[in-house]
């Protein structure tokens, strides 16, 4: 039986899924350079999730070193970016909004490095701008 709390999410061919219980750490929208090639997009969303919280369904995905003690994880069929991983957030994992079941279940509350957000971005909302 499945716990009725639980959010899921998965790829664009859906070999790569994980599924996580309990209320995202923070839910944000980061506009770094590294997130923006990372996804090709101006900026990308993310939810961190406690380790013990979440777990990988079907395949696991593979591991791109982006920079010193940075991991993303992605799958290696379709492409699609999975997870961040740093050395600097230990004991948590950021899942990319984008790739939840149900995405309307994000609930950003705050903008982070706004201040290298390409200008042409067009933040128009009221969360907060770190």
């Amino acid at each position: 039986m499945s716990d009725p709390d639980e959010k899921t999410g998965h790829c664009l061919c859906g070999a790569i899924g994980y599924a996580y219980t309990g209320t995202p750490r923070f839910q944000v929208h980061c506009h770094c350079e590294s997130c923006r090639r990372a996804t090709a997009s101006p900026f990308t969303s993310f939810l961190g999730v406690a380790d013990g919280q979440w777990r990988w369904t079907g395949e696991e995905p593979k591991d791109y070193i982006s920079s010193p003690g940075v991991r993303r994880s992605f799958c290696p069929h379709c492409g699609t970016q999975m997870a961040y991983r740093a050395d600097k957030f230990p004991g948590e994992i950021h899942f990319y909004a984008a790739t939840l079941t149900h995405p309307e279940d994000f609930t950003p509350t705050a903008h982070v490095h706004r201040d290298v957000a390409l200008s042409w971005a067009g933040i128009t909302d009221i969360q907060p701008r770190t």
